[in-house]
C-alpha cells in the first residue's frame, strides 16, 4: 500500500490538548504536537472505520510507515515527517512510536472483550510511556494509574467504551511537579468522571482551563 491514510480536516475548535500543551515547556511543545498528532491519526482510523478489517489495513500501514522511520526519510505525510523530525532526535524511535498501533488495533475487537479491554488500558500506557521519555522522567505506579485514567476518560469521549462514573471526591495526594505535564491529562479525565458524561462538558472551556492551572499549581487530582 503505497498511498496514506486520507488526513483529517483542520479545525480551529480549541481541544483540551492544546490546554495541557502550555504546560509544557516551550522547547518541547512541538514533539508534544508531533506525538499526540501520530495517536490522533489511529485514533481518526477508528472513528472513520465502517470495517473493521478495513481499518485494521490502515492501522497497519501507520505502524509500518513508523517503523521505516529508523531506516528512510519520511514519506510525504505532514505527521510523519513531524514525526522524523521532533521525535527521534528526541530519542524516541520509529519502532517505539510504532508501538501505539497495538492498543487501536485491539480496540477494533469489540466482539472479544478480553483483547478490548486490553486496548484500553494500553492506550494510555503506551502514549504515556512515549511521552515521559520526552520529558526525562521514568513511567511509575503513579503515572500508571493516571495513564488509564486518561485513557478511559477519552476513549469514552470518543464513544469508543462507556465512561464509568467516579465517585469519590478529590484526592489530597500531591503529583510530584516534574510529573504535572502528563498528569494534567488526569486532571481533565477526572472531571468528566466526576461529571458522568455524556453529554460531555465542551473541551477547552475557562473552567477546563482553571482545572488545568489548579493542577499545576498545587499538583492535586
Amino acid at each position: 500500500m503505497s498511498s496514506p491514510p486520507q488526513r483529517p480536516s483542520v479545525t480551529a475548535d480549541p481541544r483540551d490538548r492544546d490546554l495541557v500543551r502550555l504546560h509544557w515547556p516551550a522547547e518541547l511543545r512541538p514533539a508534544f504536537d508531533a506525538l499526540l498528532d501520530i495517536d490522533e491519526a489511529m485514533a481518526d482510523v477508528l472513528a472513520r472505520a465502517t470495517q473493521p478489517a478495513l481499518a485494521a489495513i490502515k492501522l497497519a500501514w501507520w505502524r509500518e510507515r513508523l517503523e521505516e522511520l529508523d531506516q528512510q526519510p519520511p514519506p510525504a505525510e505532514p505527521r510523519l515527517q513531524a514525526a522524523a523530525r521532533e521525535l527521534l532526535p528526541r530519542g524516541l524511535s520509529g519502532a517505539a512510536l510504532s508501538s501505539l498501533e497495538e492498543s487501536w488495533a485491539l480496540l477494533l475487537m469489540e466482539d472479544q472483550q478480553a483483547a478490548f479491554m486490553r486496548g484500553v488500558a494500553l492506550r494510555g500506557t503506551r502514549l504515556f510511556e512515549l511521552a515521559v521519555r520526552l520529558l526525562g522522567i521514568t513511567m511509575n505506579d503513579r503515572l500508571q494509574n493516571s495513564a488509564q485514567c486518561f485513557s478511559a476518560a477519552d476513549l469514552g469521549r470518543r464513544a469508543i467504551i462507556d465512561l464509568v462514573p467516579l465517585k469519590r471526591g478529590k484526592s489530597q495526594d500531591r503529583v510530584p511537579r516534574r510529573e504535572r505535564p502528563l498528569t494534567m491529562f488526569e486532571a481533565l479525565a477526572r472531571r468528566d468522571m466526576r461529571s458522568g458524561g455524556p453529554p460531555f462538558e465542551p473541551e477547552a472551556t475557562p473552567w477546563r482551563a482553571w482545572t488545568l492551572f489548579g493542577h499545576r499549581l498545587t499538583g492535586r487530582l
